[in-house]
């Protein structure tokens, strides 16, 4: 009897362990990083706080008045390079990227890339 009891709570055990969903949250960041010749764009990185707060990082843009600026490129990097070390030491996960592109005309446009975080509820 002592046997069954046992085994019957060995696979109550598991069949509940197997139903039982752990509990996520998730974190979207979003670069949007503009594409206009003379460095009239505005590049930013979004992201939402746990209270739904907006919050903006500026970025800087690609172009500046004599054309494509590697130096800003190599600064909008390391700041979300920074940005996503920080998730990784608050225990998120990057789970997704993508990324989209659009221009009106071939003189301008925006880049997006979405990071999608996730990390299991505290």
């Amino acid at each position: 009897m002592k046997k069954l009891l046992f085994v019957a709570a060995f696979v109550l055990a598991g069949v509940s362990g197997a139903f039982a969903q752990a509990k996520y949250e998730f974190r979207q960041v979003t670069a949007i990083e503009s594409v206009v010749p003379g460095g009239l764009g505005r590049s930013r990185l979004l992201t939402t706080d746990k209270d739904g707060n907006l919050n903006e990082i500026k970025l800087e843009n690609f172009f500046s008045l004599v054309g494509i600026n590697f130096g800003n490129i190599k600064e909008n990097d390391k700041t979300i390079t920074n940005m996503i070390e920080g998730m990784y030491a608050e225990n998120w996960t990057l789970e997704n990227v993508s990324t989209g592109v659009y221009g009106a005309e071939k003189s301008t446009g925006i880049f997006i890339t979405r990071y999608l975080f996730k990390r299991e509820k505290k």
